[in-house]
Formats: C-alpha cells, sequence, structure tokens
C-alpha cells in the first residue's frame, strides 16, 4: 500500500482525534504533567479507542518560582503544549476531524493552529508522497466554553534569558555572547552528552540549567513500528512552547533561541515546504502574535542569532575553542553522542567552519575527513543545488554551501580524489559577501542587538 492509499485508509477508519484532558501537579518539588489524546476508531464492530499519554517533567531547581505563576496562565500555558505534543500523535492516521475538550478556540485560534500543523507537516506530506492540501486536511473543533487565553496581567518578569542548548554550533554561539553579558538560565530538553558537555564548557553546573524530560507514548511508538504514517513534527515549535514554561517559572522576561536567517529558505525550492519552518521568521512572528494575544505581552520570545547568516556563525563559534571537542549537531549520532560523517548535517557542518577551522582540525573534531568520504559526493549535490531538492535537515543555503566550496577551491591545494575536486568555481559568491551582511528582519530588542553587534564586530 502506498503512503497516499494508506492515508486515505486511515482516515476512513479512525473518525477523528481527541485532545481529552491533562493535569500537571507537583511531587518533590518535581512539576509532571501528562495529556490525555485518543484516536477514535469509525468502525461500528470496534469502538475501543486508541490512548495515548504523553507527559514530561521538570526536576526541581531553585531558581523556579512556581507558585508566583497566576494558575490561569499556567492551565493555559500547559494546554497550549499539550495542543503542539498533539500533532506527533495526530500524524498516525491523520484524521479527518480533530476536537479540542479542555478549552474553547476562536476562530482565529484554530487558523493559527491549523496553519502551524500544515506547514510544521509540510516535510512529512512531501517526504511519504501524500497529497494533502490546507482546506481539507483537518477540520477542527472544540467544545468547551472556557477560552484559552489568560488575563493580560502584568507579571513580576526579570531582565534576564533564557537559552535553549541544542548541543549544536549555534546555541553555543547565543550561550558564548549572552552570559558574558547578562543573568541567563540554560534550557535543555532531554539531555544528552553533548548538550551537558556545552553547558559544562560555559561554566553551568547541572543545577543551574534547567531540564525537561519529555516522554513520547509507547503506543505511537509501536504503531510507528507497525507501519503506521511516520514523518517530521515542528520540533521547535514545541519547543517554543515549553520555553515559554520555563520563562514564566523562572521569571525569565527574555527567550533568546538560536535560528539564523538561513532557516527562511524553502527545502524543496519554488514551495512553501520547509524542514526548519518552525525556525523561520515566518513562524517566529506568529508566534510572538499568539503569545502576546492568548497567553502575555511582557515575555518576549526571539532568535539571537535570526540576523546573521550559517556562516557568520560559524566564524564566531570558530573562536569558541572550549566547544570544539564536545559539540554535535549530528541528528544520525544522537543517540551515541557522535558525528557519523555520512549525513547531511556533518557534510555541511564541516563546509560551514571550513573557512575558519583548518582542515587537519576539523578532521580531529569529525574523526575523519569528510572530503575524501566519496560516497559524500551526492549529499553535496543536494546541498549546493545540483541536486532538486535539499537535505531535509538544519542545513545552511544553497549559496552559503557553493561560497564555502569555492573557499575549498581557492585555498586548499591538496583536494584530488576528494567530493570537491572536480567542483567548478563559481565565481559570483563568497565567503566575503557573507561575513558582511545584517538581516534586519528580526525581533531582537535593542539590548540584545547591541550585544549581538558587538560579537561580530567588537
Amino acid at each position: 500500500m502506498s503512503n497516499q492509499a494508506k492515508f486515505d485508509f486511515l482516515r476512513e477508519k479512525f473518525a477523528f482525534f481527541c485532545f481529552q484532558n491533562y493535569e500537571y501537579f507537583w511531587k518533590g518539588g518535581i512539576f509532571f504533567a501528562k495529556f490525555n489524546f485518543s484516536l477514535e476508531n469509525n468502525s461500528s464492530e470496534n469502538d475501543d479507542s486508541i490512548e495515548f499519554h504523553p507527559c514530561f517533567e521538570i526536576p526541581s531547581r531553585s531558581f523556579y518560582d512556581w507558585k508566583s505563576i497566576p494558575k490561569e496562565i499556567l492551565d493555559v500555558v500547559v494546554f497550549n503544549i499539550g495542543m503542539i505534543e498533539l500533532v506527533s500523535y495526530w500524524k498516525i492516521a491523520c484524521p479527518r476531524k480533530v476536537v479540542i475538550k479542555p478549552y474553547h478556540l476562536d476562530d482565529e485560534q484554530i487558523r493559527w493552529w491549523r496553519k502551524l500543523y500544515f506547514n510544521g507537516l509540510g516535510e512529512f506530506f512531501y517526504v511519504n508522497g501524500i497529497d494533502a492540501d490546507f482546506e481539507n486536511f483537518m477540520k477542527m473543533e472544540s467544545d468547551s466554553m472556557k477560552k484559552a487565553e489568560s488575563e493580560d496581567v502584568r507579571f513580576g518578569f526579570e531582565e534576564r534569558a533564557l537559552v535553549p542548548v541544542g548541543g549544536g554550533k549555534d546555541s553555543v554561539v547565543t550561550l558564548e555572547a549572552l552570559r558574558k553579558k547578562m543573568t541567563i538560565i540554560p534550557l535543555i530538553i532531554n539531555p544528552r552528552g553533548a548538550t551537558r558537555d556545552c553547558v559544562k564548557a560555559a561554566g553551568f553546573d547541572e543545577n543551574d540549567v534547567a531540564v525537561i524530560k519529555r516522554t513520547l507514548d509507547p503506543t505511537m511508538l509501536e504503531m510507528n513500528r507497525q507501519g503506521y504514517l511516520n514523518g517530521h513534527t515542528p520540533f521547535s515549535a514545541m519547543l517554543a512552547f515549553y520555553t515559554i514554561l520555563i520563562g514564566f517559572a523562572t521569571k525569565n522576561k527574555y527567550i533568546a533561541l538560536s535560528n539564523e536567517s538561513s532557516a527562511n529558505e524553502p527545502t524543496v525550492p519554488d514551495t512553501e515546504i520547509n524542514h526548519q519552518y518552525s525556525k523561520s521568521i515566518a513562524f517566529e512572528n506568529d508566534f510572538r502574535s499568539y503569545v502576546s494575544k492568548y497567553i502575555n505581552a511582557d515575555i518576549q520570545y526571539f532568535s539571537f542569532l535570526r540576523p546573521l547568516n550559517e556562516l557568520q556563525i560559524a566564524k564566531l563559534f570558530s573562536k569558541a575553542e572550549a566547544y570544539h571537542d564536545v559539540f554535535r549537531s549530528c541528528n544520525a549520532g544522537s543517540k551515541t553522542d557522535s558525528w557519523c560523517g555520512k549525513c547531511p548535517k556533518c557534510l555541511f557542518t564541516w563546509l560551514a567552519l571550513s573557512p575558519f577551522i583548518s582542515r587537519a582540525r576539523l578532521t580531529g573534531i569529525f574523526g575523519k575527513d569528510l572530503l575524501k568520504d566519496k560516497e559524500l559526493r551526492a549529499t553535496l549535490e543536494k546541498l549546493d543545488g545540483t541536486a532538486e531538492v535539499k537535505p531535509f535537515e538544519c542545513v545552511g543555503t544553497v549559496e552559503e554551501v557553493r561560497a564555502c566550496v569555492n573557499n575549498c577551491i581557492q585555498s586548499d591545494d591538496n583536494l584530488k580524489d576528494t567530493i570537491i575536486g572536480d567542483v567548478e568555481l563559481t565565481q559570483s559568491v563568497t565567503v566575503k559577501d557573507f561575513i558582511c551582511q545584517f538581516d534586519s528582519q528580526h525581533n531582537l530588542p535593542f539590548l540584545f542587538e547591541k550585544i549581538l553587534k558587538e560579537e561580530l564586530y567588537g
């Protein structure tokens, strides 16, 4: 059965997906939350629903002040986390209807969520070969009278920043720039070696770091193994709502992400399909508007690195030598905390750093010389625009890759028998062209723009 046929079959089999309710509580200083979802069968022969119960916990830290958060705000924030967690479970069968029971969503909220789901699942539909359109992919209903919004009351935020850390070069640059200028709290979801090592290299103890332990429902994982629909979901949008929760709990006014301007480029040319949709300025703007209207207008979510491109970030990271042996940007090797050396993310990271870090040093970081791996030639062609579609990974733009390849050709005399040994020089684009840029489409408060410019030009 093709994925399109499976999609059509499952939409007939299941009547609707339901967000039943959620709960949260504290135990031993740990904050626990659980969501209750169900997939409702459309068959009269089997009325049993399939239940999902994803959950998360936040270990105790001295900087949390949970009691200061008005209950109505905490309720709405946790509910919204459930709304973004929902998409990972809905996509198993993609039923035509979603029913939201805990709160009433107004028309604007429904449009907002449907837009996020549809664009955030753009890669899921494309890779699975599913023909879905915005008008018909999902209808959303809510059958509560309780509005999913909090009163716009003043909250006692302090002039501090929350910095999500993923273990890659981007969040390291944000971490390094801001920790020297202001009080910050790093945030890690589901810690692994690279995230722990990066915050440690920045001088933070375990108890100085906000941690969220997120648990997927085992029924979903089993259904994935059984062959139900599966694919990419907008992780960064999920992170965004979790940061709002931690922002209130720590009273941090600012939430400084590390998404760059390069994330705005579509993965599939001439479409809106973007692996990095929830890292784009379009999502960031939408999210800020949603939070301001329905949660709180004072908390400030933005990407600190938005004015920069990948090459500027790589240049700043090249100076942060304490992190060179501990950072990891490889999704394929994330479980073992290693560079797989075979994926688009590994090759792009190598290329982005190559104008600023020697080939010998990069070989030490990655464990091998990626330019000599002939199997990566096809990956290079996807990265540099020779192939029709970019890799579905968080990688830079086609022009950034071409600039780095040009730089290698011009600066390295030992490219024989490498994946770029016979690549022609593209005269129109250089690394220098990118280093001088500063994208005006950003949401940085003045203080943060000043800090970033000092890092760039200081």
